[in-house]
């Protein structure tokens, strides 16, 4: 980091944002598990209600369950290669380079994060993930043969506000909570939060689009252009003041998306330098 060019984040759910549907849905439940998409879902929520317990942690141990079942295979770097196949929306591999140009061409610092309910193994095979400083996802626990035995993180719709405050102190391990509850004025947080942004697509993300939206951040409703349940989901961000921002999954070059985001860094840029040229009469600088 350095001090001449102040850090600016976006922030990314995966499914539905950054790529259509849920991750699990493209080759692991219909392929390896040899079940109907729905089924499997249907059996996560019922799961999480009969044991009065959390749905993302339901989807991680049924996964497990069912793949220990088939004798699937469960090391680390398995759930990694069934990750590189993950389908992306369009434009979405080129992108990260684009606004790091876009950003350091107007003195800033972009970082790209993950906040997902979706599985950070699968995420980290994927073609992308070499883009992002932390990827922070649900994620299982292995054993000292590297193979999963449990599940080590969940996160869910609120839980994921919590990698924001991690993100804005610039805290980012998961295990830290030390440093993430020490009080540190706002003045002295790395990254404000009128320079995060954080893109998203519905329900899971509604308590993060709240809090950046409240604070002074961007939050952009990503939708699958053409898909009605998509469609709605993103309406109704807007309806209820979660979102501000929108645009159709497509991450290429002139795009919505893109344009937004061009936009989103050069009034970052223009807010954060203006700030640094403030001088008082006393000789105090800043806001």
């Amino acid at each position: 980091m350095s001090p001449d060019r102040p850090l600016v984040a976006f922030a990314y759910d995966f499914d539905g944002t950054l790529a259509p549907g849920h991750m699990q849905n493209h080759a692991f439940i219909p392929d390896e598990l040899g079940m109907d998409r729905a089924a499997f879902w249907a059996e996560v929520n019922a799961l999480a209600k009969a044991q009065r317990g959390d749905e993302i942690l339901a989807y991680m141990h049924l996964m497990l369950a069912k793949a220990r079942e088939r004798g699937l295979e469960l090391s680390l770097e398995s759930w990694r290669r069934r990750g590189a196949s993950l389908k992306l929306f369009e434009g979405v591999e080129d992108w990260f380079q684009r606004q790091n140009a876009r950003a350091t061409d107007l003195g800033l610092d972009l970082r790209h994060f993950i906040i997902s309910s979706g599985n950070r193994e699968l995420i980290e095979g994927s073609p992308i993930a070499h883009h992002f400083e932390r990827i922070y996802a649900s994620a299982f626990m292995f054993d000292a043969q590297q193979d999963a035995v449990g599940v080590a993180l969940g996160v869910n719709y609120t839980s994921k506000t919590q990698f924001l405050f991690r993100i804005n102190k610039w805290t980012l391990e998961e295990w830290d909570n030390l440093a993430i509850n020490r009080a540190q004025a706002k003045e002295d947080r790395p990254v404000p939060f009128d320079r995060i942004a954080y893109f998203g697509d519905g329900f899971t993300d509604i308590p993060t689009m709240r809090l950046v939206t409240d604070q002074g951040g961007y939050a952009i409703a990503v939708y699958d252009e053409g898909d009605a349940a998509s469609e709605a989901a993103a309406l109704s961000l807007r309806k209820d003041g979660r979102a501000h921002l929108a645009g159709p999954g497509d991450y290429r070059e002139g795009a919505s998306l893109d344009n937004l985001a061009a936009a989103m860094l050069a009034e970052i840029a223009a807010r954060t330098h203006a700030r640094r040229l403030v001088k008082w009469p006393d000789g105090q600088t800043g806001t």
